[in-house]
């Protein structure tokens, strides 16, 4: 019946959209927690404690479904390691640049990947450069300019540069997943994400290290439990409703990056950075929304 039609659909989206804003609220505690111990702790330690704690967890969402060794044999691993690599640099450089920026800006200018993924794609991935597309994207970079203030208010140019170098890692990555193999599935791809970054900042560890404290631990180890739980809160919104559609619920980490900013390190957040921020979102929404519009209805 049309009308049981109609209602399921509604329920569907607004489920989606709970889990969404869930999921969100997850990933501005794993950046909050993030800034926490970075602010006392070497970077390549904190990204290694994340990426620790959040193996057993990807490990038994991996076994769920097809067996493990069947995953492993048509794994596309040279694909996952770019793409684990890229990953890893976005999250290495945003945990070192927390320190010297505040929570919601650096939050704002790593969201800019959304934005660099479209001046990347038609070089790396022959994908056509539309107009409007460009024009979003300028908008957008026009934002992290009033974000990082060249004019010199930031105290140092550490953190800023740290973010776009994440941002840029972060929109590498999301090619990279365009050019995986369709038969790694999302499982495989975190367990892979999450097995290389425990490896690979476990290796760094003699070059930068400070024994952690038991409540160090603690909460980096709710920093690996939050953050799993956002991809998998994430993972669920995405399969029942459109990426695009839920484009703009992606944002509200900054609100609560900005929130918790606030009240844990006083920080505030000036007109000139609002409106940068305003500029990335609006951009970033237009040009999934556009992309949206331009695949069509669903049939």
């Amino acid at each position: 019946m049309p009308l049981l039609s109609t209602v399921g659909n509604q329920t569907t989206s607004l489920r989606s959209i709970c889990l969404i804003l869930v999921s969100m609220f997850c990933f501005a505690v794993v950046d909050a927690l993030g800034k926490s111990v970075a602010l006392q702790y070497p970077a390549n330690e904190v990204t290694f404690f994340r990426m620790l704690f959040g193996l057993v967890p990807a490990i038994a969402v991996c076994l769920r479904g097809r067996p493990l060794t069947d995953r492993l044999r048509s794994m596309d691993v040279r694909g996952q390691l770019v793409r684990s690599l890229t990953l890893l640099g976005a999250s290495a450089c945003f945990f070192a640049a927390l320190p010297y920026a505040p929570l919601s800006e650096a939050v704002a200018i790593v969201y800019s990947e959304t934005l660099l993924v479209i001046v990347l794609a038609p070089m790396l991935l022959q994908e056509r450069l539309m107009r409007r597309d460009a024009l979003a994207a300028l908008v957008g970079f026009v934002g992290v300019l009033f974000v990082v203030r060249p004019d010199g208010s930031h105290s140092s140019w550490l953190g800023p540069v740290l973010l776009i170098v994440s941002a840029i890692f972060g929109a590498l990555s999301i090619i990279q997943i365009k050019r995986i193999r369709p038969t790694d599935d999302s499982g495989t791809t975190v367990l892979f994400f999450t097995f290389v970054g425990t490896v690979v900042m476990g290796a760094s560890l003699p070059f930068a290290w400070r024994t952690p404290s038991i409540e160090a631990l603690g909460l980096m180890a709710w920093l690996g439990a939050f953050a799993t739980a956002g991809q998998l809160l994430m993972t669920m919104a995405f399969r029942q409703a459109d990426a695009a559609a839920l484009a703009p619920y992606n944002y509200t980490s900054i609100v609560w990056a900005v929130l918790f900013g606030y009240v844990f390190w006083g920080e505030t957040v000036s007109a000139v950075s609002l409106a940068g921020i305003a500029m990335i979102v609006g951009s970033s929404i237009a040009v999934a929304l556009r992309g949206r519009q331009a695949e069509g209805p669903s049939v």
